[in-house]
């Protein structure tokens, strides 16, 4: 078969068709590819904005604007509002379909999702918490784990996903905590590089992205946005070597800087990180991708550029090559290339990686993704998930309580011990369905209180305290995806009203263990969720301090 044009020759060298068609494109082509779109898809193409908008508060362009000239990405087309997965599918392949039919060049998007504890998708599987992951000490399951994952990615046409997270813990009090695979940094590395290869599989058509590059965890004040005080060697040691383990030995596809500043340099602008360490030491072949508005927090936040078009020039001169999860400040660099900031010859060797990537997974030749025949969801997930959970469980000490029969009487405490979201993780897709305004009644999984109240004959339960005064969208849930914060002026959902404490001391008097359940909900500070359950505990044991067991 004869090709008109090279770069549409599947058989034809992958370097010789991307040269072919970078000498095709204009200046709005090629930036358009260093950008993605962030839309409510629809199956007849009627594609609509989201409401929530994480980068610039800027009027935009009508979507079909945006998209003429293609796009680098569509972020999280079935993880960003409740959709069956064939109906996601079919509105997925109307805009590749946009993109390969009505634009001049027919370059399609990649498309990415969150999966960090499973597919972050309507339906897919609710694995256990990443911290979860760690406390296996087994490689060998989280791989098998992480190619369940990556089975449920590519059912919905997507082919990066946003996991998994390399931050090695060092301070509790950091929301983020559950998103870590532990404190050890060899250990991180090891089950994150045993991630990344079930994810990826053997040919990497799906591409696992490492976050946050790099020191995300040690943040001052334990704070999702703040700088990290840290010398070399500390930061090579412990917070670069789980990076380096998992693009090394799990060659990694992607990786996503982190918001923070390190001595002041900025991870999303230091060609040092991005581009030295990376590509030049550790031979990273992929794509670097910006965490959600990380590239306007140059100029909004760190204030080391005069707005976003010296923003965008920083970032793509230091290494990065797509924005998320929009194109908010990669669209300015046509301005940043006339005042100097910026180059042509940058650009084309951005797009050339981008482009690159694009072939290699082949989107050229399969840009459609086949409607999804199968549950996501199946018997082997299910075994897996389980298995996840039974080997993360870690038991301190038995003195001879353990195991319980179900004739004791238990009293059951604490606000967790009957909160479905408290047993998810903080990229489970019912979390974020808070986030969206579409908080639903629907039960995913068994609460504590329910499993007790199956498994013992006696049980009164008393709740003690509330987490939340009130839960709503942008509630400390969900850290990824909340307003930047720049003029939100909120009062703090946190309840910290103790009165309850007593109608919990209350229900154990004729009980003979108590299990306090104390912990939060993800995107907290761990240390006041923690002493105020402690505070439970102690409380309780004051007023009857009669021998009973406390199980916490």
């Amino acid at each position: 078969m004869l090709y008109k044009d090279l770069y549409k020759n599947p058989i034809a060298e992958t370097a010789e068709r991307v040269n072919d068609l970078l000498s095709r494109m204009t200046l709005p082509e090629k930036l358009a590819q260093l950008g993605a779109q962030w839309l409510i898809l629809d199956e007849h193409g009627d594609h609509q904005d989201r409401d929530l908008e994480m980068g610039s508060h800027e009027s935009k362009k009508p979507i079909h604007e945006r998209l003429k000239h293609g796009i680098g990405q569509i972020t999280r087309p079935l993880g960003t509002h409740s959709v069956s997965s064939a109906e996601g599918v079919k509105a997925l392949n109307a805009l590749q379909d946009y993109l390969v039919n009505q634009t001049r060049l027919g370059i399609p998007a990649l498309s990415h999702e969150e999966c960090l504890v499973g597919l972050m998708s309507k339906d897919a599987t609710l694995y256990p918490s990443s911290l979860n992951f760690g406390h296996t000490w087994n490689p060998a399951l989280i791989e098998e784990m992480a190619s369940d994952i990556g089975r449920q990615v590519r059912a919905v046409g997507a082919h990066q996903g946003l996991a998994p997270v390399l931050d090695v813990s060092r301070d509790v009090r950091w929301g983020r905590t559950e998103e870590t695979l532990g404190e050890d940094p060899y250990h991180v590395g090891l089950l994150a590089t045993a991630y990344v290869k079930g994810l990826q599989g053997e040919k990497r058509d799906v591409l696992a992205t490492l976050k946050h590059y790099v020191g995300h965890s040690f943040s001052e004040g334990a704070r999702n946005h703040a700088p990290v005080h840290i010398g070399f060697k500390e930061l090579n040691d412990t917070f670069l070597l789980p990076f380096e383990m998992a693009v090394k030995l799990g060659n990694a596809g992607s990786i996503m800087p982190a918001y923070h500043d390190i001595d002041g340099e900025p991870c999303h602008s230091s060609e040092y990180l991005l581009t030295e360490v990376l590509r030049h030491r550790w031979g990273f072949d992929g794509l670097l991708v910006a965490d959600y508005g990380g590239v306007d927090l140059l100029y909004s936040h760190h204030g080391i550029a005069s707005d976003s078009a010296g923003a965008a020039a920083l970032s793509f001169n230091a290494g990065l090559d797509i924005e998320l999860p929009d194109d908010a400040c990669s669209t300015k660099l046509e301005l940043a290339m006339e005042r100097g900031e910026f180059s042509i010859t940058k650009l084309d060797e951005i797009v050339t990686r981008i482009l690159t990537m694009k072939f290699e997974l082949g989107l050229f030749e399969n840009p459609y993704c086949e409607l999804p025949t199968e549950p996501l969801h199946n018997e082997e997930s299910e075994q897996l998930t389980y298995q996840v959970a039974a080997e993360s469980l870690v038991l301190l000490k038995n003195d001879g309580l353990l195991p319980l029969s179900n004739q004791t009487k238990v009293a059951l405490l604490g606000a967790t011990a009957d909160d479905q979201l408290a047993l998810l993780g903080g990229y489970s897709f019912p979390v974020h369905l808070i986030l969206s305004s579409e908080e639903s009644d629907a039960r995913v999984a068994a609460t504590l209180r329910e499993t007790f109240e199956q498994a013992f004959d006696s049980v009164c339960f008393a709740k003690g305290c509330n987490i939340l005064t009130e839960r709503h969208a942008n509630a400390p849930v969900f850290p990824g995806d909340v307003d930047l914060a720049l003029s939100q002026c909120l009062d703090s959902p946190i309840d910290m009203d103790t009165s309850g404490f007593i109608e919990a001391g209350g229900v154990i008097q004729d009980s003979e263990v108590a299990v306090v359940c104390v912990g939060d909900l993800q995107g907290f500070s761990k240390q006041e969720r923690l002493e105020k359950g402690l505070m439970l505990i102690a409380s309780i044991y004051r007023m009857y301090n009669k021998g009973l067991s406390i199980w916490r």
